[in-house]
């Protein structure tokens, strides 16, 4: 899928440097250092994530001028997902700027494995930040279990309580989390959402605690963790299943003591938020104690949520269609187009092993690649659906140019073979990164290119 990401900076080295990173991965990387020019550019075309300097005239470090911009690009009619920047570790900004819309935050200097990231995350959360960003988050669907589900964050959201969210891959885990957070006491706050399985183990304490200058090497800047950033809301710990036990230590003896202590720091600094994690793993996979702690897991699931696969509401499959059908009719300024008997059987039959994330990309294709009076099944892509190994302990992709839809560039052979090992795992990353070889924040990174 097309991405268009903006850096707003007035340093221009900063913003060139910035480029040079992300033009590798995403399909425009434009770069700004005049925020006057701002409202010409986004007459032209709204980009999906922005990178926003707080910050522009020389002296002034309270980000009002960034805020201002901030405000803008929230306005849009279909706003821009904002990852703020600043020079200034300051915890009261990075939350103010939270709090009016920027999805995250990044210290300057960055890290760049933590900027890709960021903009990976938030790329992947572009259609549903652009469809709730007036009110909550809309879960659509109609079917009894949604109903019931529904129902259980309306009851769970006033309250306190840690709340565990499981489900397949795809299946909107974190509207869920959007959901509960929107219907809460706390969502005057912000949600703040963290990748737990894209964390390098090594910086887990730096990004959730936060650090002082000088503590170690690169510490060049006092910074906040996530936890302090998400002071008076909620923190969102998405692929939760995926942490290294030695990190599950540590995220647990904060959530026992309710306190942090930054790298460096001489005192812990208390904390106020409420926990809401996510995980794709088997409800067995998490009571083993080989792959996460029993008194984290009890701190955690307090109130457990089960979001339903698809094929379990199948009856919801026409209205999802439907929405994302015209979400990107308009997007493409493609004309309104029914489905056909014969397809709708077919997509309503099918098994999203993506669940509605899968289904919201073969609506992407087929708005795209449709040609006649009425979507047909072949324009949703469907007949390209990759066959995997019965074996999982030895588990063989066939890349071959039927399985690939037709294209043998090593671009789809590459999204082939990560769709099919994802589909033979159920969806775990972490089985599906060792099968291919790569490492966990690897396989993000490609998954967040290739829109998997």
């Amino acid at each position: 899928m097309s991405s268009y990401v903006l850096i707003l900076d007035d340093d221009a080295d900063v913003a060139t440097a910035a480029q040079l990173l992300l033009r590798r991965r995403y399909t425009q990387v434009a770069t700004l250092c005049d925020p006057a020019g701002l409202p010409a550019l986004l007459a032209r075309g709204v980009p999906d994530v922005v990178l926003l300097d707080l910050n522009f005239t020389p002296g002034r470090i309270n980000g009002a001028e960034g805020l201002a911009l901030l405000d803008l690009l929230r306005s849009q009619a279909r706003p821009p997902a904002v990852i703020a920047m600043t020079a200034y570790a300051d915890v009261p900004l990075a939350v103010e700027a939270l709090k009016r819309g920027a999805g995250d935050f990044i210290t300057k200097p960055w890290d760049n494995t933590r900027l890709i990231a960021a903009v990976d995350q938030a790329l992947a959360r572009r259609d549903a930040v652009r469809g709730g960003a007036v009110g909550a988050p809309e879960l659509m669907g109609e079917s009894r279990a949604m109903r019931e589900l529904k129902a259980l964050i309306a009851s769970v959201a006033p309250t306190e309580a840690n709340v565990m969210v499981l489900g397949e891959n795809g299946v909107g885990k974190e509207l869920v989390a959007r959901a509960i957070h929107a219907a809460s006491r706390r969502a005057v706050g912000t949600l703040l959402a963290v990748d737990m399985g894209a964390l390098p183990e090594s910086t887990f304490e730096s990004e959730l605690f936060g650090h002082r200058k000088g503590s170690f090497t690169d510490a060049k800047a006092d910074r906040a963790g996530r936890f302090q950033a998400a002071r008076g809301g909620s923190l969102f710990l998405d692929e939760i299943g995926n942490m290294p036990l030695a990190a599950q230590a540590k995220l647990l003896t904060a959530l026992e003591r309710r306190e942090v202590t930054p790298i460096g720091a001489d005192k812990p600094e208390a904390i106020d938020v409420r926990i809401i994690s996510a995980t794709n793993l088997d409800e067995a996979r998490l009571f083993d104690p080989s792959a996460f702690r029993a008194d984290l897991l009890f701190r955690l699931n307090t109130i457990v949520l089960r979001v339903p696969p698809l094929r379990e509401r199948r009856e919801d499959v026409p209205l999802l269609l439907r929405h994302y059908l015209t979400l990107y009719q308009q997007q493409y300024d493609r004309p309104a187009r029914s489905i056909s008997a014969a397809a709708m059987d077919m997509l309503v039959r099918h098994d999203w092993p993506g669940n509605v994330r899968a289904l919201r990309h073969a609506c992407e294709r087929a708005v795209i690649l449709g040609q006649h009076g009425e979507y047909s099944v072949a324009d949703f892509g469907l007949a390209a659906a990759v066959p995997v190994s019965a074996s999982a302990a030895e588990p063989v992709v066939m890349v071959t140019a039927a399985t690939a839809g037709g294209d043998m560039t090593l671009d789809a052979i590459e999204r082939t073979a990560i769709a099919a090992t994802l589909a033979q795992f159920n969806g775990n990353i972490s089985h599906a990164a060792k099968t291919l070889g790569i490492s966990r924040a690897a396989l993000y990174r490609k998954l967040g290119k290739h829109g998997i």
